[in-house]
């Protein structure tokens, strides 16, 4: 008797009940289970995505809050430029305070002037640019600049150290000042405008802004609107 032969059902069954499952799926149930399969790795693609995505911005969250905080503590720390209204040429309230009567002519080369420093008189027909002076400056182009409403500080170097000297920059406003060492004052610092002048006993006198408030850029200089710089650097100039 001749034998059956398999059916092809019989031909691809296995041992494995896994691999029969397979087998027996048909072409389109395959085709949508890999289906399934490239959807589920794209949602988990996506997922990963976002969730590096908020890691960064996460990372640049903090690195923002933490840039502004500096830049808020650079802002508060950082000490404001001083500031004055234009003095109205009256200090004479002003304990100490002395005025004068001089001339403003231009003149050359040296003037023997009655205040030491001067606070007025015939000067250079160039003005000294206010600033900051580590070197005293030529006297005849200062009053020029007293003219146009400067503040002549000067101060004893023997007897205003570098912590004084700081305090002093401190009160100053950033333009229409000479600040500058001068030899032989009889106090540790005078202050000299036009036709005016005061002698204090240190940085850290209250006078100070007091004289600032009366005669810094005053309209009462005989040059009350013109410029403090563009002219003469001396030697020693900072700022």
């Amino acid at each position: 008797m001749t034998p059956t032969p398999p059916s092809p059902s019989a031909k691809r069954a296995s041992g494995n009940p896994a691999v029969n499952a397979q087998i027996t799926l048909t072409a389109k149930q395959q085709r949508e289970q890999q289906k399934r399969e490239k959807l589920a790795e794209y949602q988990r693609q996506i997922a990963k995505r976002r969730r590096s995505k908020i890691a960064w911005w996460a990372v640049g969250g903090t690195a923002t809050v933490a840039i502004a905080a500096l830049i808020a503590a650079s802002y508060f720390l950082t000490p404001k430029p001083v500031t004055y209204a234009r003095g109205d040429g009256d200090g004479t309230a002003i304990s100490g305070v002395e005025t004068f009567e001089n001339t403003a002519n231009h003149v050359e080369g040296d003037v023997d002037y009655p205040q030491s420093p001067a606070a007025g008189g015939d000067h250079n027909a160039r003005w000294l640019n206010c600033g900051v002076y580590t070197e005293p400056v030529p006297e005849e182009n200062a009053v020029h600049s007293l003219e146009h409403g400067a503040v002549w500080v000067a101060y004893d170097a023997d007897a205003v150290g570098e912590a004084d000297l700081e305090t002093l920059k401190s009160k100053l406003p950033s333009s229409y000042i000479i600040l500058s060492p001068y030899e032989g004052l009889d106090a540790p610092v005078v202050m000299s405008a036009w036709n005016a002048q005061v002698k204090l006993d240190g940085a850290d006198d209250e006078r100070v802004e007091d004289f600032l408030t009366s005669y810094w850029r005053a309209a009462t200089v005989p040059e009350p609107n013109a410029a403090c710089a563009g002219a003469l650097d001396a030697p020693g100039k900072q700022s």
